[in-house]
């Protein structure tokens, strides 16, 4: 690790998040303020931070990043867009001092067992960071939007559904001047916690019978794969008669999809996005520092858009006294309001709640010093 020094320097309340493949810190002394203004007694910051993993949170990551650095010049925040699962293992295997994962750490496979032993035996800090839509997004020349409920969805995606003109499209489009042309449903071929959300949403909602996993079933032939959020969607834009699921903040100029919720078809938004989690509960059993989200993806809510991905962000509680208080300052101001702001700005993602965030703020409050 490089050694850290600390000056003092005013710094505003915008977030950073990003990393370097290797890791440091630096040292704080007092929490940086997130009331939208500037700390007198905020201490100016030096060194590496290290981190990586969604790549969903790519463009909100650029925003935090050069706010923070911005505000830090003699801190050096890289984010490695590696994918979930990948950011949860090299957070495992301490190349990264935090990492990013669109889905919750847990113990179906030993990973949050392995990442509690990678924090010295203490509870894992997972805090939602980013919540997002994620968008349907179709190319079919002439056509800007299409209704689809969660078991056409599902149909397309587990090649029962191949025609552009199936009825059941049709049915729910009857002003849609539909091809005749074969389907081509694409996947990401990455470890994915953005393919474990929309899977998770197909199961609950539409009939999926495949178990929802950040890796696409093998079993499902047909359609084709591309590595990473760009890549599914550059196929897409690309190839006349595909469709994929992609961050909602990489839609571009695609076509997307209105998903049915109850009588209704609402297409992503990041007010849709932010309702399905205020109606949606806390996981059973969480650990205190655990904040990971039990998605109501079966909503018939009013307004609301359950095909969202909740983007966490995993820490330690400890870590050596060269790396504390960098790393709960940058976390803190990606969970600030003036984070939150920018990300929005940036990625079109949903500020979190004012509850949510001050819940998470008071579990990041927590990380010191060995």
């Amino acid at each position: 690790m490089n050694s850290t020094s600390i000056r003092r320097a005013v710094v505003p309340g915008i977030a950073a998040l990003a990393l370097l493949l290797s890791a440091c810190g630096a040292g704080n002394e007092e929490t940086p303020s997130t009331d939208g203004g500037s700390s007198d007694a905020a201490t100016g910051l030096s060194g590496d931070l290290a981190g990586g993993g969604a790549t969903s949170q790519e463009k909100a990551q650029a925003a935090w990043r050069a706010g923070f650095q911005t505000a830090n010049p003699d801190v050096t925040i890289n984010y490695d867009p590696v994918g979930s699962g990948t950011g949860r293992e090299n957070f495992i295997n301490e190349a990264y001092l935090f990492a990013g994962t669109d889905s919750p750490i847990t113990d179906e496979e030993g990973e949050l067992t392995a990442a509690k032993e990678r924090c010295g035996g203490s509870d894992v800090i997972q805090v939602p960071a980013y919540v997002s839509p994620i968008a349907v997004v179709f190319n079919l020349p002439g056509i800007d939007s299409l209704n689809l409920s969660a078991e056409v969805l599902t149909g397309i995606f587990d090649g029962s559904i191949t025609a552009w003109d199936d009825q059941a499209i049709v049915a729910d489009n009857p002003d849609a001047d539909l091809p005749s042309s074969d389907i081509v449903p694409v996947h990401r071929s990455d470890d994915s916690g953005t393919t474990e959300n929309f899977t998770k949403y197909l199961e609950a909602a539409g009939g999926w019978s495949f178990e929802p996993d950040g890796e696409w079933p093998s079993d499902i032939s047909g359609g084709e794969a591309a590595e990473g959020t760009s890549g599914v969607t550059g196929l897409v834009t690309d190839n006349e008669g595909y469709i994929a699921y992609a961050d909602a903040s990489a839609a571009g100029d695609l076509g997307v999809v209105s998903v049915k919720v109850g009588s209704d078809f609402n297409a992503p938004s990041t007010d849709g996005a932010a309702k399905t989690l205020a109606i949606s509960p806390l996981t059973e059993g969480n650990a205190p520092t655990d904040m990971a989200f039990d998605i109501d993806r079966a909503t018939t809510e009013s307004g609301a858009y359950p095909v969202i991905l909740v983007s966490y962000l995993l820490a330690c509680q400890t870590y050596p006294a060269d790396q504390a208080e960098v790393v709960k300052a940058y976390l803190e101001y990606v969970i600030s309001p003036e984070g939150q702001e920018a990300a929005n700005a940036e990625a079109g993602s949903a500020p979190l709640d004012a509850g949510v965030q001050a819940d998470a703020l008071a579990i990041l409050e927590g990380i010191t010093a060995q």
